[in-house]
């Protein structure tokens, strides 16, 4: 049993660190395609497309489980409305009014915000080593934004898309602490949770996306839009949704918000990769100090 629940543990942090390179390269997508689709449209579709591949499989155990569904109500759909759609179009309408390097500064909220908010919520305070590992990892994340100069980061201007960033940053920590606040409400299989979710999700923002074609808002269907939609409807929806929504149910809320500092180390090595950005001394170093950060706040205590 020791076996199994340890190999458990192992497969809920290679899940998280991978939802988190998923994740980074939606970001790349949303910088990339804000002026090519708008940002309800894309929410919309990259959330039907994950919807239509859920349904045949979860069509059936999503039946079964009707009574537990009926039961969790509108905390599902709650949770649902904070993860599968407001985060989605905020961070969608941040990438159209803000740079690259303020949304990863802005993204350091994210672990404070529920470090503070499992205490407040969940009575989960995180030990003292893991806010030193918090410590380490921000300092670490602070390299990289300033790229290894203090000037950089006292040069850094704000604007609003800035405040839109932080409200997808407070919004994605209040899903994820309803998420584990409320787990005994959603004792599903993890892909009936997630079909639920979607199914919720997807009709909230129909709406929103109507008003945005009536506007005369579209996109055109190349291979380059279509692609964007395809990789954040199965990568960053399906994928990574099903395995954060399961490392927060193996591991808890404070050790797998965590793994968001990876985003930016993620975020350069797949900008080396794909667009031939080179890797610099101040990646490795803010990459290392991220991850000793990591290490620190997660390893089990000595007795």
């Amino acid at each position: 049993m020791p076996q199994q629940s340890s190999r458990a543990v192992g497969l809920a942090w290679l899940g998280l660190l991978v939802a988190s390179l998923f994740w980074a390269g939606n970001a790349l997508v949303a910088r990339a395609f804000h002026d090519a689709i708008p940002p309800f449209t894309l929410a919309f579709w990259r959330w039907s497309l994950a919807l239509a591949i859920l349904l045949p499989f979860v069509a059936r155990p999503m039946w079964e489980h009707r009574s537990q569904l009926r039961r969790a109500g509108w905390r599902l759909l709650l949770v649902a409305a904070l993860g599968i759609s407001t985060f989605s179009v905020l961070l969608y309408f941040a990438a159209r009014t803000t740079v690259a390097i303020n949304l990863t500064l802005l993204n350091t909220c994210l672990p404070l915000a529920t470090f503070i908010g499992a205490g407040v919520l969940l009575n989960e305070w995180p030990p003292r080593r893991a806010w030193l590992g918090l410590v380490v990892a921000t300092v670490g994340l602070l390299v990289l934004i300033a790229q290894g100069r203090l000037a950089q980061l006292a040069a850094l201007s704000f604007n609003p898309g800035d405040l839109i960033m932080l409200v997808a940053v407070l919004d994605w920590a209040l899903y994820t602490l309803l998420l584990r606040r409320w787990s005994h409400y959603f004792q599903f299989p993890p892909l009936v949770l997630l079909g639920a979710l979607v199914l919720c999700g997807v009709p909230l923002l129909l709406p929103f996306y109507l008003l945005e074609l009536a506007s005369g808002q579209t996109f055109e269907r190349s291979v380059d839009n279509l692609a964007a939609i395809v990789y954040t409807g199965i990568c960053a929806s399906l994928l990574a949704y099903l395995l954060w929504n399961q490392g927060i149910r193996v591991l808890g809320v404070a050790k797998a918000v965590l793994t968001n500092y990876l985003m930016p180390v993620f975020t350069a090595l797949l900008g080396y990769l794909l667009l031939g950005e080179g890797l610099q001394a101040y990646h490795w170093f803010g990459g290392a100090l991220i991850f000793a950060g990591l290490l620190l706040a997660t390893r089990p205590s000595l007795r």
